[in-house]
């Protein structure tokens, strides 16, 4: 399935006679669409096409209505045709009939043109069959094929051409339609028409709630509401000079556009350093879209097998560029005692993971977190998937200090009242997740002795905290040693304080 669905491909295939297609779609109706533009625009005297459902058959050939007669009534029609079966997967798997009469006529020489396309959403195409078929993936619009629909829409429709009454409007329309069908796209613009609401962004706004629906019903994928800010992320100053680079070299709008969007970063270390919070700083600060892939997930086959998801997982985020897609933990789908555990399936995820880093061409910003990175094949720590390697260490005290300040802030504290460096010098070896934590409990024990919150709370909440760096001292030095001269500290330094 490598080969993207257009019209002008469609017609070079019926043209060369190709005689049975398969296409892996989500929607039929648009592919139907597809499919009759390009026999009738592209294919000199080929006929509209003939389509076949099992409840209705062929339109006015109700004997048609069982599989084997439908095929055998198409190809014993005379003259160029093109036929659309649409539920023929139902039926094909245990039919011995209907699979030797599609072999027969895959092999047949014929002087006509005749095309058998199949559709579904999976190729469940028999063994015997798989190797008579072309399959092709029909994937959402892409920027371009929006863009143009809105045109067309624009033109046609009083209200929309006041709606998208400049450039600016079409392309952020256009920006907020990708990764949806366009029947998707078709039914925001009706609302937006019944409700007469004239504002873009309530537009662009009905399109954002249609991915969240959408993404929420794949169940593999996730719609990240996202409002973390840099500098609500402490510390990591190479990580925050990384990302300023490009913003200097591109700029922010270049880079929300997709116009040279990085390939990714994988951010390795210590569990509650910050790693998550800030892949959602990156979103936030290009303003881009974060999808969420739960790897987990992916390896349940509630939704197919572990490749499939896979697949269509990466495929939807392609359609949703430019946007940053967010694979938590990823050790936890891709590692080295996956390979033994799951044997040929965690290899096949492997070798599609690396190649579509390796060869996407779309703008979609890879940013990976792990907490246990020697867990991690070779292979997908090498330059050229990744942009860059960071390790996220324990904050050390100018960190901490920052991230005192930062919670305090949050809860509208004046940090001015407290020593912070103080503070930071009392929680040596803590997390940024421990730091958050120190605090929240110290809030509610001022909250519960009624008093407001003060220095010795916070401190007595640090007594009583059993930092990570204690219970896991020794898991803790190998991630370290590990990450020393491989991989580029977040902070800048690996250095405690």
């Amino acid at each position: 399935m490598d080969e993207n669905l257009n019209d002008a491909f469609f017609c070079q295939l019926v043209a060369a006679r190709t005689p049975l297609v398969f296409i892996c779609t989500d929607n039929e109706s648009r592919t139907e669409a597809l499919v009759t533009r390009a026999a009738l625009q592209g294919i000199k005297g080929m006929p509209v096409p003939l389509e076949w459902d099992c409840n209705e058959g062929f339109a006015g050939h109700p004997e048609t209505r069982d599989p084997l007669t439908a095929l055998r009534w198409a190809l014993a029609r005379e003259g160029h045709g093109i036929y659309l079966f649409k539920d023929m997967t139902w039926f094909w798997g245990d039919n011995p009939y209907v699979q030797r009469t599609l072999k027969d006529f895959a092999a047949l020489r014929r002087p006509e043109i005749k095309t058998l396309v199949f559709i579904g959403s999976q190729p469940d195409i028999p063994e015997s069959l798989r190797e008579n078929f072309l399959i092709l993936d029909h994937a959402l619009p892409d920027r371009e094929e929006i863009y143009a629909y809105l045109q067309v829409q624009r033109d046609k429709d009083p209200f929309l051409s006041q709606l998208l009454r400049d450039d600016e409007s079409l392309a952020a329309l256009t920006l907020a339609g990708q990764g949806l069908d366009l029947a998707e796209l078709e039914r925001a613009l009706r609302l937006a028409r019944v409700t007469r609401g004239k504002n873009i962004q309530r537009v662009v706004g009905a399109l954002h709630q249609a991915k969240r629906q959408l993404l929420k019903k794949s169940g593999i994928m996730e719609f990240v509401e996202n409002e973390v800010r840099p500098e609500q992320v402490g510390g990591m100053s190479a990580l925050k000079n990384w990302m300023e680079k490009r913003e200097k070299a591109y700029g922010v709008a270049g880079l929300k556009s997709g116009r040279n969007l990085p390939k990714g970063v994988l951010m390795m270390g210590i569990s509650g350093c910050g790693k998550s919070l800030f892949v959602k700083a990156i979103a936030s600060r290009w303003q881009l879209p974060l999808i969420r892939l739960d790897m987990a997930t992916v390896y349940s086959q509630a939704y197919g097998s572990p490749e499939t998801s896979l697949r269509r997982a990466c495929k939807t985020a392609e359609a949703l560029a430019p946007c940053v897609l967010w694979i938590d933990e990823i050790e936890a789908g891709i590692s080295t005692q996956g390979f033994k555990a799951e044997g040929g399936a965690s290899s096949r995820v492997l070798g599609y993971f690396l190649t579509w880093m390796q060869e996407k061409r779309h703008p979609v910003f890879v940013a990976a977190t792990a907490n246990a990175i020697e867990m991690l094949p070779a292979e997908i720590l090498r330059k050229g998937r990744f942009d860059e390697i960071f390790y996220v260490a324990l904050p050390g005290l100018a960190e901490r200090e920052e991230i005192f300040r930062i919670h305090l802030n949050k809860r509208e504290i004046d940090p001015g009242t407290f020593d912070c460096r103080m503070l930071a010098h009392s929680s040596k070896g803590f997390s940024g997740a421990e730091i958050e934590q120190a605090v929240i409990s110290a809030s509610f024990e001022a909250l519960a002795q009624n008093h407001a919150l003060n220095q010795r709370d916070i401190t007595e909440a640090i007594s009583r905290t059993v930092p990570l760096s204690v219970t896991m001292a020794e898991q803790i030095k190998k991630i370290e040693a590990w990450a020393f001269k491989r991989a580029v500290p977040a902070s800048g330094t690996t250095e405690r304080e």
